[in-house]
């Protein structure tokens, strides 16, 4: 796939989320995280995102963090996990 930000053109390999078969979608870090552009399965429906708020041990009682399944395509699509707010 390709993925065009401000000008900038990047080649990815095209990946499918593990636990939902979703395609992954193309995301730019934010500055300052040394990520450049990463894949990340943006489907609330996904098992691995639903219900991840509850797996994040020494948060706030009322945090909603969870976690995306994402794939960083410069060290080799290694899979993290990316926090992001549940809803």
């Amino acid at each position: 796939m390709k993925h065009e930000y401000e000008g900038v053109v990047t080649e990815l390999e095209d990946h499918a989320c593990p636990h939902c078969n979703k395609p992954l979608e193309p995301w730019v870090g934010p500055p300052g995280s040394g990520w450049n552009v990463i894949l990340v399965c943006n489907n609330n429906e996904c098992p691995h995102y639903k219900g991840s708020d509850k797996d994040i041990i020494n948060k706030r009682d009322d945090s909603n963090l969870g976690c995306r399944y994402a794939e960083n395509p410069e060290n080799g699509y290694k899979p993290f996990n990316l926090l992001a707010v549940c809803r």
